[in-house]
């Protein structure tokens, strides 16, 4: 059975209009440097990454592929966290969620979300053309307002909204199907999937749908306090991505997991480059390995106090140093003996 893949690294917090940075070829080749073998593609900026010429053309998409091999790594997978967020939003975040769509969409939600619905249908054709098996998203929320149970909720509610959740999403889980590339949806604070009985909740709704999956990133899961390795246990089986991000939680008798409205420095529970955090990295390559998980381990930067660089710089021999290459045989084969079922029957005692 195949390792882990990886280093590779999320290029979404490194964008930016300054060299190496603004275009694929030099960011690409940036990461090689460091010593990643895959980056994971955003696709919210067009003079990164054409989604929708991607989705229509597949020399443009050659030339993409080119142009990684060149740089000396590859695709490890596309992302529309961004797209996906529109896919389902509340009135009330209306304003703050029109920054991530054209301009042209602001103050219209129904075109905005008709808009999301398509670059995620296209995402799944420019995965097609790549060669890719799993693309990473947001849910989107339309209840993440009524996360705490006060005011109390009517009956059937929850119900309700997970089933308009479902009603936006199996149209591009059916056409992530026909692609036969897998959605994972990052399991995250601000989605209506932000744990595993709300992933249980949406998957019940799209009636276990096989292309409805997991982005596992246990930063998430640190600042809700969840036990990410439990979550393992329970959902490998739906576990595609994995972004290896680093979180800590240190609450006191002022703040704890809400945060109190505090910035990122000052919050109990907080992002920290690898290593500098709480989690348990060698218990989750661990596990992940134990059930076979063959995906990629994309570095997901994002710290409060380190610098970015730095945090690049430390993230790929970080990532190496934990992946797991699988025992071939068993380590106490050197012990074994022969077999037979005579044999087996003597040690049993049944021919006495």
């Amino acid at each position: 059975m195949s390792a882990i893949k990886g280093p590779a690294i999320f290029l979404a917090q490194f964008l930016s209009d300054k060299a190496p940075f603004n275009r694929l070829d030099t960011i690409a080749a940036w990461a090689a440097d460091l010593g990643y073998k895959g980056i994971q593609v955003p696709t919210s900026d067009p003079a990164i990454f054409d989604l929708e010429r991607a989705a229509e053309s597949q020399e443009y998409c050659d030339e993409i592929l080119a142009t990684c091999r060149k740089a000396g790594v590859e695709i490890t997978e596309l992302s529309t966290h961004l797209q996906g967020q529109l896919v389902a939003v509340h009135p009330a975040y209306d304003e703050l969620f029109d920054n991530f769509a054209p301009k042209h969409l602001h103050g219209n939600p129904k075109a905005r979300t008709e808009w999301a619905i398509n670059q995620l249908k296209c995402a799944a054709k420019a995965s097609q053309r790549l060669g890719l098996k799993a693309h990473a998203t947001f849910s989107g929320a339309l209840m993440w307002h009524l996360v705490y149970p006060w005011p109390q909720r009517p009956a059937g509610l929850v119900e309700q909204g997970f089933a308009e959740l479902a009603k936006r999403w199996l149209p591009i889980l059916d056409a992530f199907d026909e692609a036969g590339v897998d959605v994972c949806y990052e399991i995250h604070p601000g989605e209506d999937i932000h744990d595993g009985a709300t992933f249980e909740r949406f998957l019940k709704a799209v009636d276990n749908h096989p292309r409805a999956n997991i982005l596992f990133d246990p930063s998430h899961y640190v600042l809700q306090q969840l036990d990410y390795l439990d979550f393992i246990d329970r959902y490998h089986d739906r576990i595609k991505m994995f972004h290896v991000k680093d979180a800590e939680f240190n609450p006191t008798g002022r703040s704890g997991v809400y945060g109190g409205y505090e910035d990122w420095v000052n919050r109990p529970g907080r992002f920290r480059s690898l290593g500098d955090g709480q989690v348990d990295f060698k218990g989750i390559f661990s596990k992940l390995t134990q059930y076979g998980f063959e995906g990629w381990a994309v570095l997901e930067w994002e710290c409060c106090l380190k610098d970015s660089n730095q945090g690049a710089a430390e993230g790929a021999p970080f990532i190496a140093s934990h992946i797991i290459q699988r025992a071939t045989h068993a380590f106490d084969d050197f012990a074994g003996a022969t077999s037979s079922d005579t044999r087996n029957r003597r040690i049993l005692g049944l021919d006495n």
